[in-house]
Formats: C-alpha cells, sequence, structure tokens
C-alpha cells in the first residue's frame, strides 16, 4: 500500500537555498503526493522560485503568511508550518516539516516510507544533517542517534494528532519527540540518510532569542538540576560560556514571571524520568568506555 506524504517546508528570504531543496525533493525515488512551501513574507526572490515550481509541479502549491521579520527560534518557523498545515486537507498518512535549506539524498523518502511501513509504532522518523566544511560534508555538531533534527522531521499522522501537533516554542523538536514517547510512540534517526543542510542552524537568530532555551527548559517541566545539566551539555556543543548563562537566566525569568508550562504535570513527571534514565545510561556508557 502506498504511503501518501504530504511536505511542508516553511520560507522566508531562501531564494538562495530552496531551488535545490525543491530539486532533491522531486528527484525521489519516492515522490511526495504533496508539497506546500509557506511564503512567510519573503522579501527577496523566493515567491519567484516557488512560483516556477507551482506552474510546472501540480503537486506543488504555496500559501503566503506574514510573521515577525526575525528569526526567533521555534515560534517562527512553527506558526509558518502550521499555516500551511491549515491550507491541507488531512489525507495523509506521513506529514513532513522540512526547512528550505535542505538537499535531500533521492532515496530519502522511500527509505522512510520503508522504515514507517515495517513498524507500526514507529512515530517519527529522520535522517542526519552535514555542513559543508571546505571541500568536505560533516555531521553537524547538534545531530545525534537519540533525536531527529527539526529541519527534517517526518511523522506519522496518528502520532501527530496524538501529541496535540507542534508547538510554537521554542524547543518544540525536542518536546514532540518526548510526548511521542509519552504515548509509546518509537523514534528513529537514520544515519545513512545524509542531508547536506545548507545554512547552519542558528545562523540567523535573533538577539532577543538568546533566553529563549531556558525559558523552554521551564515550560516542560525540567526543573532545576536537569536544566542545569541539559544548559551545560547545549553550552558545551556551542562553544559558549554565554549560552550556559542566557539559558539559566531565561529559566530564572520564566519561574518569576510565572511563564505557563507547555505540558501537564504527568508529562512533566515522565519526561523527567526519561531524561535522568538517559543521562546514568551515558554515564554507564562512559565508564565501560
Amino acid at each position: 500500500m502506498n504511503m501518501r506524504i504530504y511536505i511542508i517546508i516553511p520560507a522566508y528570504n531562501e531564494a538562495k537555498y530552496l531551488k535545490s531543496t525543491l530539486d532533491s525533493l522531486i528527484n525521489q525515488t519516492y515522490l511526495p503526493t504533496r508539497i506546500c512551501v509557506v511564503d512567510d513574507n519573503s522579501i527577496d526572490s523566493t515567491p519567484d522560485i516557488i512560483q516556477e515550481f507551482t506552474k510546472e509541479y501540480d503537486f506543488i502549491t504555496s500559501v503566503k503568511t506574514k510573521s515577525e521579520n526575525q528569526h526567533l527560534p521555534g515560534s517562527k518557523v512553527v506558526q509558518s508550518f502550521l499555516h500551511g498545515l491549515r491550507n491541507l486537507d488531512s489525507n495523509f498518512d506521513l506529514i513532513c516539516k522540512f526547512d528550505a535549506d535542505l538537499i535531500f539524498p533521492p532515496e530519502y523518502l522511500e527509505t522512510i516510507v520503508k522504515a514507517f511501513r515495517s513498524n507500526p509504532k514507529l512515530g517519527m522518523a529522520g535522517g542526519f544533517c552535514y555542513i559543508q566544511d571546505g571541500e568536505n560534508w560533516v555531521l553537524e555538531n547538534l545531530t545525534g542517534p537519540d533525536h531527529i533534527r527539526g529541519a527534517l522531521k517526518c511523522y506519522r499522522k496518528s502520532c501527530y494528532d496524538q501529541i496535540g501537533g507542534l508547538i510554537p516554542a521554542m524547543g518544540w523538536d525536542t518536546l514532540d519527540e518526548l510526548l511521542s514517547q509519552y504515548y509509546n510512540w518509537e523514534i528513529l534517526t537514520i544515519p545513512e540518510l545524509k542531508v547536506k543542510h545548507l545554512k547552519p542552524t542558528g545562523q540567523n537568530y535573533h538577539g532577543k532569542s538568546r533566553f529563549n532555551q531556558g525559558k523552554a527548559f521551564y515550560q516542560i517541566r525540567y526543573r532545576w538540576l536537569l536544566t542545569l545539566l541539559a544548559s551545560a551539555k547545549l553550552s558545551v556543543r556551542r562553544k559558549s560560556g554565554r549560552y550556559f548563562i542566557n539559558c539559566l537566566l531565561g529559566f530564572l525569568r520564566a519561574f518569576f514571571r510565572g511563564d505557563p508550562f507547555l505540558i501537564t504535570k504527568e508529562q512533566g513527571k515522565y519526561i523527567r524520568k526519561l531524561r535522568w534514565e538517559g543521562i546514568y545510561n551515558t554515564y554507564l556508557k562512559s565508564k565501560k568506555d
């Protein structure tokens, strides 16, 4: 049985990369059923590129939206994705949120479909992001075997519906995985699916976003000690001590303002348990090595 794949691509001033992304998708060995490009008030030639593809391919459509002219992690891109989803029907098996600066290998969607077909409990899947380093493509430092990058998420429809869709806040691409596991769905990363990420993550993040990661930790009920460890891990990956401080300041600000939580107490308890188990298992592995 064929699986119907809908792909939504939020795009804001992506003229430099969008054609490469769409070219890689129309040349898949397993074609998507629909591709919807959401033009978020672009002021470059992004709309012209979209029009070229929508004229030539009837399964590619576009919609327009307008949000703030700045790249606030989570909010802007997810709002665009949700706008695109509202403009599509629900007759799909898999829904994908892809960034507009990726080049997918030809067998990407075919491999993803095989994974979902073979495992009815698989809730979401994705490949690995690579960035250019001179003449070579190297694994992007935020990529790992236990996390699907927000740039290339693919969800089974029933999983997406059960987790309540995507939440327009920083950390959405971790929260969706945690909630999927809460509802007993499985997560799969596929290392052999090497996707070229043309614009490294965080390249255009706006300065106002610097406290948002700590706020996200608070809103998904991490509490203090888990926030400290998670912030330290991210700051090491980003090679930035200031990032660690900003995470803690963001957590404090959210705490004293009484910002609303994004999940229930029960979900928060489960997520903390899952995170602590992961930390413990990592520690045991390091001791063995």
